[in-house]
């Protein structure tokens, strides 16, 4: 979640690009050789390919990213199940070492060696899209054809005018959220609420391609959840 955010925050002071002003050029370095063109390319290609609609290539595109990430979604499931799993094993630590703080982390550390469980593994596939969606934003706003492009009511490379993108943008994140809560402690069920209207802020200034990516990408992490989480709560409800 902080992770995202920074990466809202980075993209903010990126709103300002045009495809005029800041043209994609291989040659700049190698964020736009290796990062920005490419996905620019690849949004080209699809287009192409696809009765011209960007639209529509915007959401191959983010199949594609969220299945090759999907290895890194797979490995945090995972860390999540063994994690809930030691929660008594970690009270009980906790309780034992409440007056020593070093030696609770020390216990706590060992507890997650022996157990095989990464606490970082969560941000794994949050940090790995993080430069792909500051990559693709710029894809985006500095390629004329996709700026200039009409998909449904909305322009993509200005904002929403009637606001509805931003609207489905910050419904589709609560929904994804709301579909893996049971996933989340209790500070990060509190950004539930926050999130979304973070969200909904930042599509009113941003073109519209980059929130149509956020509702494709919600909405893959909501089928992604249910086949992962969802499914997996049942069959577990159902062998109680």
């Amino acid at each position: 979640m902080l992770l995202f955010a920074a990466a809202l925050l980075v993209l903010s002071g990126c709103s300002t690009m045009s495809p005029h002003d800041n043209p994609i050029n291989p040659e700049n370095g190698i964020w736009d050789r290796y990062f920005v063109h490419p996905l620019s390319t690849l949004l080209d290609w699809f287009a192409n390919n696809m009765w011209g609609s960007y639209g529509l290539s915007i959401l191959v595109v983010t199949i594609i990213i969220r299945f090759l990430v999907l290895p890194l979604t797979l490995k945090q499931y995972r860390s999540s199940k063994a994690m809930q799993a030691i929660q008594p094993d970690m009270k009980k630590i906790k309780d034992k070492y409440k007056d020593d703080p070093k030696k609770q982390q020390e216990e706590t550390m060992k507890l997650f060696q022996k157990n095989g469980v990464n606490p970082l593994a969560g941000c794994l596939p949050l940090l790995v899209q993080m430069p792909i969606l500051i990559a693709l934003y710029n894809a985006i706003v500095r390629n004329g054809e996709i700026s200039s492009h009409t998909f449904l009511w909305m322009q993509l490379g200005t904002p929403d005018p009637y606001y509805v993108l931003p609207t489905l943008a910050a419904a589709t994140t609560w929904l994804q959220q709301k579909v893996m809560a049971t996933q989340m402690t209790p500070q990060m069920q509190s950004l539930m609420i926050i999130f979304p209207i973070l969200i909904f802020v930042m599509s009113m200034n941003f073109a519209s391609a980059l929130p149509l990516y956020w509702v494709y990408s919600n909405m893959f992490t909501v089928v992604q959840s249910y086949f992962l989480y969802g499914r997996s709560n049942q069959k577990g409800g159902l062998s109680k």
